[in-house]
């Protein structure tokens, strides 16, 4: 079995050291919800020398509620917003040597596109507007995918280790209670469930379809280095740590 591993890294959870050897992919917060210039370069510097690929995380411009509180903005603002924090990743990255490969947005702003065209639609045409070439990751069967398909860029869509699902197919809020899987596992017998019957068992204990092109797991679990390894062992080639 081999697919796409990825995380959220810094965003201050203090674990990217020891995460980054075990994933594929990172998904590099870039000044909405956290990241300053510094932490990117650090974070991006350390995925190169582990040759992991870099995405950039924007979310909502909140620092205070760490993007996971849903803010009306208007689609200049939002759009603005997006590529302003891409641009910024995406800076730094080429200054390395590198260029970004995917976006993936962040807490409440992901959650809301996953539900609502509209947010979706700007969104993909923030991404298609700074490279058309980026992939857009996003939640599994939502409509963030008729957004890029609408757009023209290519979709990954994205399953969690660390996170319950509704009978809907939407994440569970995590102000409610068991929205994050934090025995190792049970995640890791839901990853093999997604990957080998392309279902998930819900909160609620039903079984829905889903399609997985990418794992996520989230920095700031807590467990996430041993998680990472895990689920390393399990999704990548041996040659992988």
């Amino acid at each position: 079995m081999q697919i796409d591993l990825n995380c959220d890294l810094g965003e201050g959870a203090g674990n990217d050291t020891l995460i980054m050897p075990y994933i594929t992919s990172a998904n590099i917060a870039c000044g909405g919800h956290a990241g300053t210039f510094q932490t990117m370069l650090e974070t991006s510097k350390l995925a190169l020398k582990s040759g992991v690929k870099i995405g950039a995380h924007p979310g909502y411009p909140d620092l205070e509620n760490f993007g996971r509180v849903s803010i009306a903005m208007n689609r200049n603002d939002l759009y603005e917003s997006i590529i302003r924090q891409i641009a910024s990743l995406a800076e730094i990255v080429e200054g390395l040597g590198s260029a970004l490969a995917h976006v993936k947005p962040h807490g409440a702003l992901y959650n809301d596109a996953a539900r609502n065209i509209q947010i979706a639609q700007i969104i993909a045409d923030a991404v298609f507007h700074t490279d058309p070439h980026l992939i857009l990751v996003g939640l599994s069967g939502s409509v963030m995918h008729s957004a890029a398909q609408a757009t023209g860029l290519k979709f990954a869509h994205e399953v969690f280790a660390d996170r319950s699902y509704t009978n809907n197919g939407q994440l569970v809020p995590r102000s409610q209670p068991n929205a994050m899987i934090t025995d190792t596992d049970k995640s890791l017998a839901q990853v093999r469930q997604m990957l080998l019957c392309s279902q998930v068992d819900t909160i609620t204990g039903t079984t829905i379809p889903i399609q997985a092109d990418t794992v996520c797991i989230h920095g700031d679990h807590p467990h996430a280095p041993s998680l990472a390894q895990l689920l390393s062992h399990l999704l990548l080639p041996p040659s992988h740590p």
